[in-house]
């Protein structure tokens, strides 16, 4: 068994612990020594050892008592479920006799409400009369609060019936049509409000106490809107006219009415001003910054915290600028029309004119308002300048060049300049309408400004030659009969002067208006135009001496 197992590996382990002590003679003197020490070890472990069994027993005995304790107390459970049980059973009959009581508890509190109610139900049509006339005295904080009185009997008494008989839809239209004229007042006074947000900007700086009075009543009114859709998901139940969502319906109209405002700034048209859209852009610019800096100032203190007016309305301008500018850019502007518009969008629209105005930091930043018009828009606008410009700078050389020729048959000597040197018009003109062109581009940006002036030195060329085939054709018929143009040498010498003026204003201009480093891309032109002009200053002189040797012989 496995005791008389436990008791050999015992024996075994002991012979062999006595046979370690005792391999040498001299040990055998010191086993009363051995002895008692494995004595004390003996009486050490049947210590701990009892100690342990003790503990054990302490826990079982503990353990017994806790169950003896359990099963005592699950059966007075027991015993106290059957007795519940009984009085359940008999109790069935009782809840059933107590249906009648409950109904009049329903029925009680039904009439509890309409009796609170029965002043405000009995004086509804004197209620509605005071209101009418509060609204149109302008108390609309008094004629608000009497409003909410009368939708609170309303909706009071709407509820009970609704929790009554939900489907009794008679009684509710009763309720609704007594209570009819309520909702033309709620109509009246929404009208009142909307007027004020109309012209808040206008009202905040007479009296801003009655704007402040329209957003307390909205906000009331949003108050209420919440408490009814709460009861809505804990009862199903809503009364007619709810969520009204005043405040919503407010930034819609502020939104109508920035649109409406930057629309209405167009006092002219073409037919009627050249300058149309110069001044209709002047008035935008004065109207939004004017408005923005009220509603900084002013605005902004008339409204609760959380209904951030001024970034609102900050943002409601800028998408009306945006969408007005789209519509401007959608028109047949003409060339100076375009300059203007884009001149306003990319410069003007950010400056401290406008956006930039220190009195708008630091809740305007400029750096992060969007465009006014995509690049897509500008980029179309400025290719239709170019083209435009091109045509009219072409005509007017053409226009340029037929009034001179108109000069070189006159009877009367062309006009000296200050050194007595005859010349023509012609360069002055040419150079200031080359000159007026690159002021404009230069309003714009410098790339523009780049492309107008590679516009007009590649017009110029092309001018010259034109100039070269006229000067020429001015000599042929001269020959023919050279009694006539009467001042056919004076003008060809202010011909031949002309040609250095041309080259003078050539260089001034590339110097005031070209880049150094864009010098090189004109070289070749450059070099074609003063190749024409040397050309027909050449042939001048050569037509002269013809004229000299003509008259010697």
């Amino acid at each position: 068994s496995t005791m008389e197992e436990t008791d050999r590996e015992a024996v075994a382990t002991a012979v062999q612990r006595v046979a370690g002590m005792l391999q040498r003679p001299d040990q055998l003197d010191k086993v009363e020594q051995y002895r008692r020490r494995e004595a004390r070890k003996k009486a050490s472990v049947e210590a701990r050892l009892k100690a342990a069994i003790q503990s054990q027993l302490d826990g079982v005995r503990t353990g017994l008592s806790q169950l003896h304790n359990a099963l005592n107390d699950v059966k007075d459970i027991q015993q106290s479920l059957i007795d519940v049980n009984k009085d359940w059973r008999q109790s069935i009959n009782t809840i059933e006799n107590l249906k009648d009581v409950k109904d009049a508890v329903v029925q009680h509190s039904q009439l509890a409400a309409a009796v609170e109610n029965l002043k405000n139900i009995f004086s509804v049509p004197e209620i509605v009369k005071e209101t009418q006339d509060l609204i149109e005295r302008g108390e609309l904080l008094q004629a608000h609060r009497k409003l909410m009185d009368l939708e609170c009997s309303r909706d009071n008494l709407m509820y009970e019936q609704y929790r009554m008989d939900s489907k009794n839809t008679h009684d509710m239209n009763l309720i609704h049509t007594y209570f009819g004229d309520m909702q033309k007042l709620s109509e009246e006074l929404a009208k009142q409000l909307w007027m004020v947000v109309q012209r808040s900007l206008v009202t905040v700086r007479r009296d801003p106490t009655l704007l402040v009075s329209v957003v307390r009543i909205i906000e009331r009114e949003e108050k209420i809107d919440r408490r009814m859709l709460d009861r809505k998901k804990q009862t199903g139940f809503i009364p007619p006219g709810r969520p009204k969502k005043w405040k919503e319906k407010m930034f819609n109209i502020l939104e109508r009415t920035v649109s409406t405002r930057i629309e209405g700034t167009q006092a002219d048209t073409r037919e009627s001003d050249k300058m149309w859209l110069v001044r209709h852009l002047e008035i935008i610019r004065k109207y939004v910054l004017d408005d923005l800096l009220v509603a900084k100032t002013l605005l902004d203190q008339c409204f609760p915290p959380h209904y951030d007016i001024f970034n609102k309305l900050l943002n409601m301008y800028h998408q009306a600028l945006s969408t007005r500018m789209q519509e401007l850019a959608a028109e047949d502007l003409e060339a100076n029309e375009i300059v203007s518009l884009l001149s306003w969008v990319l410069n003007t629209y950010k400056s401290a004119e406008m956006m930039g105005n220190s009195e708008l930091s630091p809740e305007v930043d400029v750096n992060s308002l969007n465009p006014l018009i995509s690049q897509n828009v500008v980029d179309q606008l400025l290719s239709k300048y170019m083209s435009t410009l091109t045509s009219n700078i072409i005509g007017w050389l053409r226009k340029a060049l037929e009034t001179d020729k108109k000069d070189w048959i006159k009877e009367t000597e062309p006009e000296a300049d200050q050194d007595g040197y005859y010349q023509t018009t012609l360069p002055a003109i040419v150079f200031q309408m080359f000159e007026q062109n690159l002021q404009v581009a230069a309003q714009i940006n410098e790339d523009l400004k780049t492309k107008v002036l590679l516009l007009c030195l590649q017009q110029m060329n092309s001018f010259l030659t034109r100039y070269k085939d006229e000067a020429q054709l001015y000599k042929e018929e001269h020959l023919k009969n050279r009694q006539y143009p009467q001042c056919y040498v004076q003008y060809m010498i202010a011909v031949i002067n002309n040609c250095q003026t041309f080259k003078e204003s050539i260089i001034s201009l590339k110097r005031k208006y070209l880049k150094i480093e864009m010098e090189d891309t004109l070289s070749s032109s450059h070099t074609s135009m003063d190749a024409t002009l040397d050309i027909i200053a050449k042939e001048g002189c050569s037509s002269l001496l013809d004229e000299v040797f003509m008259d010697l012989e």
